[in-house]
């Protein structure tokens, strides 16, 4: 993985991954715009890693990822993922394909149920716009360090938003909420994930979001 090799295209600015979409299906029926998103996520993160360094390669290939978790309805057409063979799971729980996280969304599948979020009564939209109207500005995500390297990539990340539209009944705080977390992912030699392994704090999340005055 040398600064000089030609890299695949999911390993490449997530950009460049959108203007290779003939044939997709869309979840919407167009290709995302992250344009707005982009400018805010610019603004807010603490790291830049070299071109084609190993932190940028690793950092691409999820944003690639999530682009592709939310938006491609099929998941043949997923370039980022060993297609047939991809497994997420979260915090050691139960092993989900690419056709499950299409179907139910990658919020309901990282937070499953508990007193403070029930992942049940949700579906992909409910769920996506749920978490779209709590944080406006975007939920982003940023790798912070790869830890070690293929064929099991450990790599620290952090998401964050800032919370300022209702979360259910409860009123935004207006505060900047950020999880800090550790993923490992088994990859293939051109660099396709096979496996997924996320490990965050997802009470701590969900308890400040829940944090806002009742409506």
């Amino acid at each position: 993985m040398s600064a000089g090799q030609n890299l695949p295209l999911w390993v490449q600015d997530r950009e460049e991954v959108l203007k290779s979409d003939d044939g997709v299906e869309w979840r919407y029926g167009e290709r995302p715009d992250y344009s707005r998103i982009n400018e805010f996520q610019e603004k807010e993160r603490k790291f830049n890693h070299a071109e084609a360094s190993l932190n940028a390669i690793a950092h691409n290939l999820v944003k690639t990822f999530e682009m592709e978790a939310s938006f491609k309805t099929n998941p043949q057409q997923w370039l980022s993922v060993v297609e047939g063979k991809f497994r997420m799971s979260t915090n050691g729980g139960p092993e989900y394909t690419a056709r499950d996280i299409v179907d139910e969304g990658t919020y309901n599948l990282f937070l499953g149920d508990s007193e403070q979020y029930s992942a049940s009564d949700e579906d992909f939209e409910s769920s996506y716009n749920l978490f779209h109207t709590a944080f406006p500005n975007g939920f982003h995500w940023e790798l912070i360090e790869v830890v070690a390297g293929p064929p099991k990539v450990v790599f620290k990340w952090r998401h964050w938003g800032s919370f300022k539209g209702a979360f259910k009944n409860h009123q935004p705080t207006e505060e900047t909420i950020e999880i800090v977390g550790l993923s490992i992912a088994k990859v293939t030699e051109d660099l396709k994930i096979e496996s997924v392994e996320h490990f965050f704090d997802t009470h701590e999340f969900l308890t400040k979001l829940n944090s806002g005055r009742n409506t």
